[in-house]
């Protein structure tokens, strides 16, 4: 089973769908109990990261997740993938998980035509930069769609694949030990999102 971190932020029913269209048992919950049982877990999230960081430290289950992703895989999708980082600069600095060094910034003023819309919306093509088991069914350059202000920096160590938007190499996927993020949204990445989820369902 896949766990889903229901904490009040993130498109949960989509991820839901995705990974039921691939034959996967998966679960929305809150509970620790699940989240201990289940074979992966998956925290999702759109919005601002110190809403979504107060919302997850309301449901308690920060520590139940900070004991896990050290036996077993675990998935951050776009805030999410995020809040797996040491802090956030997002209207003030909030502290992050600390599962992926590294911090979440701003990406306005990197851009190198200011002119350039932010958010960074739409689809845009993943160069991987670094093999892993994540990439089994992808293939680099395939597109994957993007929704997001703010991005992960000084964290070259544990990047896997990224994506240029306005002259900046934009995170868009990371691995530290068990955990992966991803800066875009694989259940809405079409098939090669479904293909990117059902390489992290067989990890």
């Amino acid at each position: 089973m896949i766990a889903i971190v229901d904490y009040g932020v993130g498109n949960l029913f989509s991820l839901s769908s995705s990974l039921k269209a691939l034959g996967r048992t998966a679960e929305i919950t809150c509970d620790p109990a699940k989240l201990r049982t289940a074979d992966q877990i998956i925290l999702p999230g759109v919005g601002a990261f110190g809403d979504a960081r107060a919302k997850l430290d309301a449901t308690g289950l920060v520590p139940v997740l900070l004991e896990e992703a050290k036996r077993k895989p675990l998935l951050g999708i776009c805030l999410g993938m995020q809040m797996l980082f040491d802090k956030s600069f997002e209207y003030g600095e909030h502290p992050g998980l600390g599962l992926v060094p590294g911090e979440v910034a701003d990406l306005r003023p990197d851009l190198d035509d200011p002119a350039l819309k932010v958010p960074h919306m739409g689809w845009n093509s993943l160069e991987i930069v670094k093999d892993d088991p994540m990439f089994r069914y992808f293939q680099p350059g395939e597109y994957v769609y993007y929704v997001h202000s703010f991005y992960a920096k000084h964290c070259a160590e544990s990047t896997l694949g990224v994506s240029s938007y306005g002259g900046v190499s934009v995170t868009g996927v990371v691995r530290r030990g068990n955990v992966w993020g991803t800066q875009f949204h694989p259940e809405k990445s079409g098939d090669a999102g479904l293909r990117l989820l059902k390489a992290f369902a067989e990890l």
